[in-house]
């Protein structure tokens, strides 16, 4: 019987749904480099490599409920990876819909299957916000004046809000992640690296005067995996390497690639006002704008905070980021600009 037992024990899963993106990607590989074998992924398409390399696939929507139910059949934790990444207000429902509503449906089913962990990713931008230098960490209040005028980070929080509600009752573990802007290698969607590749692609035409945060994505990765087991309940975790103005952000990045920074910059204000006019004119035109206003004004304000907390109780060690431009440079220079576009 107790053969039996610790059979049906091992043979549970841990499902990582949005396991194909750039994070959960990260997760996917370094669990099965640790030799993990029982891992689920919830997507719309699970590759080949990762059937081949034995995890199981559930594909199918978090937003679907009868998918839900079959993903997390027989599973012991989940990583709630699944979500949408946009700059851009008019996709608020379509955010809203995956990260709230798939939260909820993951929330309920998880409670049903009696699931007792799970690690929920969501944003820094939801706890580290200001027009000045100013550094956050978790015990700061959210500043929800100031995110909220952007549709992602108030989809976010409000997830947050959502798996805080749902996944609640004795013995239940709810761990909430909040990285920076990923960077590193291996986004092929582009969903974190873009700005980047926007700056080797000469396609930024001024340096923001705000300043941002980032964090390798495999650093990111190996925080996740450590939180399954330290992460405490309820509890957010802060995950970046550096606090850079943009003027340094891309001096780095200058040095690095060779490819001169943008050398206008102006007053916030006119920035802001500038992007607004832009687009409005291409969008008369019935094209798509050069410039995102929205993005031009998330570029204003400063995404500074401290990773104390996470680097005490989940040993996080962000490399050094250098390293980490190197090679998001070197893998979008590989895959998406040509190779020697700059030899």
């Amino acid at each position: 019987m107790a053969k039996t037992k610790a059979l049906a024990k091992t043979e549970k899963k841990i499902l990582i749904t949005g396991g194909t993106g750039f994070l959960g990607t990260h997760i996917v590989r370094q669990f099965l480099d640790a030799g993990e074998k029982n891992l689920r992924v919830m997507a719309s398409f699970v590759p080949e490599w990762m059937k081949e390399a034995g995890v199981e696939p559930a594909e199918g929507s978090v937003t679907n409920r009868d998918d839900v139910a079959n993903a997390v059949k027989n599973v012991s934790a989940i990583f709630h990876l699944a979500g949408k990444v946009s700059r851009d207000n008019d996709d608020a429902i379509a955010m809203n819909k995956i990260h709230l509503q798939g939260t909820r449906l993951i929330c309920e089913a998880a409670k049903e299957n009696g699931v007792k962990t799970m690690v929920l990713a969501s944003s820094s931008g939801t706890v580290a916000v200001s027009e000045d230098h100013q550094v956050f960490d978790e015990t700061f209040p959210q500043p929800v004046e100031i995110f909220s005028r952007w549709a992602y980070y108030a989809s976010k929080y409000y997830q947050e809000r959502a798996a805080l509600e749902n996944f609640d009752g004795e013995g239940r573990r709810l761990v909430i992640m909040n990285p920076s802007l990923l960077l590193g290698p291996d986004d092929e969607r582009l969903s974190s690296t873009k700005p980047v590749l926007d700056f080797l692609a000469r396609k930024i035409p001024y340096t923001p005067g705000g300043g941002l945060n980032f964090v390798d994505a495999r650093d990111a990765a190996a925080a996740f995996i450590t939180a399954l087991e330290k992460g405490r309940h309820q509890e957010k975790y802060l995950l970046g390497a550096a606090n850079m103005t943009f003027p340094e952000f891309f001096g780095r990045l200058e040095r690095l690639s060779g490819i001169a920074a943008p050398m206008i910059r102006m007053p916030k204000q006119l920035a802001m006002t500038g992007a607004n006019i832009i687009s409005s004119v291409f969008k008369n035109w019935g094209k798509a704008s050069p410039v995102a206003p929205k993005e031009v004004e998330q570029a204003e304000y400063f995404w500074y905070f401290d990773s104390s907390k996470a680097e005490e109780v989940l040993g996080f060690a962000p490399r050094d980021p250098q390293e980490t431009l190197n090679d998001t440079i070197r893998y979008l220079r590989e895959n998406f600009l040509g190779e020697g576009a700059f030899s």
